[in-house]
């Protein structure tokens, strides 16, 4: 975690660089649109990154190999089984 200190040091580099593009109105979106990404990331907690998706599904696979997976005689029952999560 970041000292004060560093975050002062890292707060006023940003500002210097928004400074520096200020009159050019693409790149300030480039700026603002990719900061939207990162606050987006921040607030959900359900995205994942490639690598734990794919190790999700590793563990899936693994578990029907295993017989452990789930099958349903029809879509009420997986409804029923999915709300109950």
């Amino acid at each position: 975690m970041p000292t004060s200190m560093q975050i002062g040091s890292l707060n006023a580099e940003i500002l210097h660089n928004l400074s520096t593009i200020a009159d050019d109105a693409d790149m300030l979106n480039r700026v603002a649109k990719y900061l939207r990404r990162l606050v987006k990331k921040r607030e959900d907690e359900t995205l994942m990154t490639r690598e734990e998706f794919l190790g999700k599904l590793d563990e899936a696979e693994e578990d029907i190999a295993q017989g452990r997976g789930r099958t349903f005689s029809n879509i009420e029952d997986m409804n029923r089984w999915l709300n109950s999560l």
